[in-house]
């Protein structure tokens, strides 16, 4: 497949996926300004509209007075608004679309996130994509609570032909890991990709669990870990951004992953985790194959949101 037939098909992806959330806001869009002119109770019940859609109060202002710049009291159309609304969503976004890049071998990622952000699911899509890549990928079962994360991962590991370093449920995270890296050191391993425990029930014992993960990697790595990415599920709206906020404070993150965009109205989200946090978004997810986990481009997620081709 050439690069521009990939490049549609992704956009096909993107666009369907995110059809919720750019319907919901196209209808929004059209409802007020088709059958008035722009005036500035238009504008506030733009305002709340773009507040639904979880794009978050600051980016809503930002919009409202873009919009009231010189366009009071004429007739606009929906296309237009849409126009705008896409060129500011891009501006934020773009400040945050990074590649992730492999800056050392191993490449240690960190992936952390609650439980059933789609995790264990983002670390399999990853092993594919850097196995497609022609890299060396070890996956580390680094959620011993769960059995069922350790058993999705060993598929995940057989299904993309990586390695995989896994114990019983309930075995010491912290020692798996130093062993896992050890051997990934040993065997020439390009990327690992280590899961962790998702449980914000108790953030002390999480924290201290991540902490000691991260102190015995360094006696192994001292660079490790290269990335520490944060898995986010798009559906859960502005949960997500106090998801942010503990996973930052309790394991540094230098990277996002959006999931389940495809599954919500709420994609706006991930403009108001931009404006707010201004971590790089390395990739997103549009649904449950893994060729629907891409990275992340502002201009195309920008116009895709909004409903604009």
């Amino acid at each position: 497949m050439n690069d521009s037939t990939q490049g549609q098909s992704w956009w096909k992806r993107l666009s369907g996926g995110l059809k919720r959330t750019s319907s919901s806001l196209g209808t929004a869009i059209a409802d007020l300004v088709s059958k008035r002119k722009l005036d500035a109770a238009a504008v506030e019940e733009l305002e709340h509209e773009l507040i639904r859609a979880d794009l978050g109060p600051d980016f809503a202002g930002r919009i409202a007075a873009v919009l009231s710049e010189g366009r009071f009291d004429k007739a606009i159309a929906p296309d237009e608004v849409k126009a705008v609304l896409a060129g500011e969503i891009e501006k934020v976004l773009g400040a945050v679309a990074k590649p992730l890049e492999l800056t050392a071998k191993p490449f240690v990622i960190l992936v952390a996130g609650v439980n059933g952000s789609g995790k264990t699911t983002t670390i399999g899509k990853l092993a594919a994509k850097f196995r497609g890549e022609g890299k060396n990928v070890m996956l580390v079962a680094g959620d011993t609570f769960r059995a069922a994360a350790i058993d999705q991962l060993k598929i995940w590991a057989t299904r993309t032909n990586a390695s995989i370093k896994a114990s019983t449920p309930g075995a010491d995270a912290a020692g798996l890991t130093f062993d896992a890296l050890a051997a990934a050191k040993a065997e020439g391993v390009d990327v690992v990709l280590v899961d962790t425990a998702g449980r914000l029930q108790n953030r002390a014992e999480l924290m201290s669990e991540l902490e000691k993960m991260v102190r015995v990697m360094r006696k192994v790595e001292p660079s490790a870990p290269h990335a520490v990415l944060l898995v986010l599920d798009a559906t859960v709206g502005q949960n997500a951004l106090s998801q942010v906020e503990i996973f930052q404070k309790v394991a540094g993150v230098t990277g996002l992953v959006m999931t389940k965009l495809d599954g919500t109205a709420r994609g706006g989200i991930l403009v108001a985790i931009a404006a707010r946090f201004g971590l790089p978004v390395h990739f997103i997810g549009v649904g449950e194959g893994v060729e629907d986990l891409a990275p992340f481009t502002a201009r195309d997620f920008a116009r895709a949101i909004v409903g604009l081709d």
